[in-house]
């Protein structure tokens, strides 16, 4: 449960420092005050991430946990119906490409009969 808690807040981290790397990184120490709020993060004896996981993370996903789950089951829904119509397309784009080939090579195999006079396919033996 620590290395969950600890994952999730390094997540948030992380995604919050992609912006604040482009805003104040000309901050003096910024980077090591951001490599001591991770250690402080990791650390088993200030055990920062439980704190910030218990005190902000875990209220705000119990307030939200409707919105959350209603929010998946909208995406399950959707990415089926998504993966329902591109299964279909796909299929219909194979279909079309076999038939396609399928047409062309007839078209060959007739214009390759075509070449052949009369007298040379009387010349071919009969294997029947």
């Amino acid at each position: 449960v620590r290395w969950m808690m600890y994952w999730i807040v390094f997540a948030l981290f992380m995604a919050t420092e992609t912006f604040t790397d482009l805003l104040i990184s000309w901050f003096p120490f910024y980077y090591e005050v951001k490599m001591a709020f991770v250690l402080w993060l990791l650390s088993p004896y200030t055990r920062g991430a439980s704190l910030l996981y218990r005190r902000f993370v875990h209220p705000t996903l119990t307030r939200k946990e409707k919105d959350i789950d209603t929010f998946l089951i909208r995406t399950r829904e959707r990415s089926y119906e998504t993966m329902v119509h591109f299964g279909k397309r796909g299929l219909n784009l194979a279909a079309t490409a076999a038939v396609q080939a399928a047409a062309k090579s007839q078209g060959a195999l007739a214009r390759r009969l075509r070449s052949f006079s009369m007298q040379d396919l009387r010349s071919i033996p009969d294997e029947g």
